[in-house]
């Protein structure tokens, strides 16, 4: 009797234990029944608009401004932007400089160039019309002027040395548009660099082994100073070698101006045309002996 006892007794309390769990259960899924229901209610009541229930119901696209993106970064980014700005600066500067207007007048040179072709200047009109220019195409002419009745060789070293000094003048700021191309990703790779060694830091010192999105969390912000690095490096590198053709291009022209002035101050030119010039005059005065 005794084990028949016990055999009820633990029978009833394994019932029990099912009656309780399947109230468990269905404790735990009325409620999400009941929200499925109310939502397939409010569907079949608002028609279209329960379709955009769900989208509310998700998250949006967490977005951020330029000033986290900078904080998140790190210190590195506060050189890297000052190279950003020192970038925007110069571009707008070498912009403005290197204007064809501003280098090479075409006005001005025309002008002077016909002029001394029609033996309209001397030495000291010719220097005075390239200082009141001031511009660089007028610098290497003043240096061929200074030079006036000397050898064409002479000449052609003057245009030369003129020369060097405006190109020297033209590529004055593009060395440092080449600076901040080389040491922008440098810094963004530094600040890469210790963001890395702060994440594995955190990790190694914390209890978050089993954690990845923390590990995820530090790579991004350490890979914003690289991304900022480049984002400055790119267009300084372009920027730079544009101004570097564009000065080329420049040079090549003012060169190409100068050699048509190495005749028309040169003393052999000047004795040739002197002959060609004296060469008439001769011949009108022996008629007029011979008709005397």
């Amino acid at each position: 009797m005794d084990t028949v006892h016990a055999h009820r007794s633990g029978f009833a309390w394994l019932l029990v234990a099912i009656l309780l769990g399947g109230l468990g259960s269905a404790l735990g899924t009325e409620p999400a029944r009941a929200e499925e229901a109310t939502a397939n209610a409010v569907g079949t009541e608002t028609g279209d608009d329960a379709k955009l229930t769900p989208m509310a119901a998700d998250d949006p696209i967490p977005t951020k401004d330029l000033f986290s993106i900078l904080r998140e970064g790190g210190l590195m980014m506060i050189p890297i932007a000052v190279c950003s700005f020192i970038l925007v600066m110069f571009v707008f500067e070498r912009f403005i400089s290197l204007r064809r207007g501003r280098i090479i007048p075409k006005p001005f040179v025309t002008r002077f160039l016909q002029q001394m072709r029609d033996g309209d200047l001397d030495r000291d009109q010719a220097l005075a019309l390239c200082e009141e220019s001031g511009s660089p195409v007028a610098e290497v002419f003043a240096g061929a002027v200074r030079k006036w009745g000397r050898s064409s060789v002479e000449v052609e070293q003057a245009i030369i040395d003129a020369g060097e000094r405006v190109t020297n003048t033209l590529r004055r700021y593009l060395r440092v548009l080449n600076g901040v191309a080389t040491i922008s990703p440098l810094l963004g790779l530094l600040g890469t660099v210790v963001g890395m060694i702060r994440a594995f830091n955190a990790i190694a010192t914390s209890d978050a082994l089993g954690r990845p999105e923390l590990l995820a969390t530090g790579i991004s912000e350490a890979l914003l100073t690289t991304a900022a690095g480049l984002t400055v490096a790119i267009p300084a590198l372009i920027f730079y070698l544009f101004f570097v053709s564009r000065v080329d291009r420049l040079i090549i022209d003012i060169d190409a101006l100068s050699q048509e002035l190495v005749p028309l101050v040169s003393a052999e030119e000047m004795e040739e045309r002197a002959k060609q010039t004296s060469t008439p005059k001769s011949r009108r005065s022996g008629r007029r002996e011979a008709v005397a």
